[in-house]
C-alpha cells in the first residue's frame, strides 16, 4: 500500500492518513444540505462551528435560516469567524448545531456539540455507529440516522490534485442527536435516503 494511504478496518475504505490531511477539510455535498431540510425540522437559527468555505451555510441561508458560521482556519466563508476552535468553546451560539466535523476529531466534535447544545445535526460515516465509542454515552442521544443510498458526490480533500471520483467511496448519513433522546423513552431510528429521487434536490443543484 501507497504511504499516503492506509485501510480504515472499521469500514473496509482506503482514506488518506491523517498526517495527510492537513486541516481535514472535505466539503459537505448541497445536496446532503437540502436532503437534511426536507428530513428534519431545523430551527431557524443554527451554529455552524467548521464551516470551512460555506457549502452547508450556503444552503441553509438560502432555505432562510440564520447561521452564526466559524471555523479555526480563515476558508473565505462569508459572514463567519476564523481562528475558532469549536471544542474550545465554552458557550453555545444558538440551539441547534448542523454540520460535517473533521473525521479525526468526529468523537470530540460529537461530544462538545451535546455539551453545548440539545440538538446536533452531524455528517458521518456510517461506521460511526460501530465500536466502543457507544459505551461513552452517544447512544443516549442518538435520536435518527438517515444514510444515504446511493452514496453521496465524492468529498475530495481540499487541495486534492488526484483522480476525481464521482460517487463517494464510503457509506455517510446525516445523525441526528437530540439531548436525552433515550431518557425521554426514545428510540433510534435508521433510515435510508435516494438523495437522487428526492424532489427538489438534484434539480435544484443542477438548474
Amino acid at each position: 500500500m501507497p504511504a499516503d494511504r492506509l485501510l480504515d478496518m472499521s469500514t473496509g475504505n482506503r482514506v488518506h492518513a491523517i498526517k495527510d490531511r492537513g486541516d481535514d477539510l472535505y466539503q459537505t455535498p448541497a445536496v446532503a444540505v437540502r436532503v437534511l431540510l426536507r428530513v428534519e425540522p431545523i430551527p431557524a437559527v443554527i451554529w455552524e462551528p467548521c464551516c470551512g468555505p460555506g457549502a452547508i451555510v450556503a444552503e441553509m441561508r438560502r432555505a432562510g435560516r440564520v447561521v452564526v458560521a466559524h471555523d479555526l482556519v480563515d476558508w473565505g466563508c462569508p459572514e463567519s469567524e476564523c481562528r475558532r476552535d469549536f471544542l474550545m468553546e465554552h458557550t453555545s451560539a444558538a440551539s441547534c448545531i448542523v454540520t460535517n466535523p473533521p473525521f479525526k476529531l468526529a468523537e470530540e466534535f460529537v461530544e462538545h456539540a451535546l455539551r453545548l447544545c440539545p440538538e446536533v445535526y452531524m455528517l458521518l460515516r456510517v461506521a460511526f455507529l460501530e465500536g466502543l465509542r457507544w459505551e461513552r454515552g452517544f447512544a443516549r442521544h442518538l435520536a435518527r440516522v438517515h444514510v444515504f443510498a446511493p452514496r453521496l458526490p465524492m468529498m475530495h480533500r481540499e487541495g486534492w490534485d488526484g483522480p476525481v471520483n464521482s460517487n463517494s467511496g464510503m457509506a455517510f448519513g446525516w445523525f441526528s442527536f437530540q439531548r436525552g433522546w433515550a431518557d425521554k423513552g426514545g428510540q433510534p431510528t435508521v433510515s435510508w435516503i435516494n438523495w437522487k429521487t428526492m424532489p427538489g434536490v438534484v434539480e435544484k443543484a443542477v438548474a
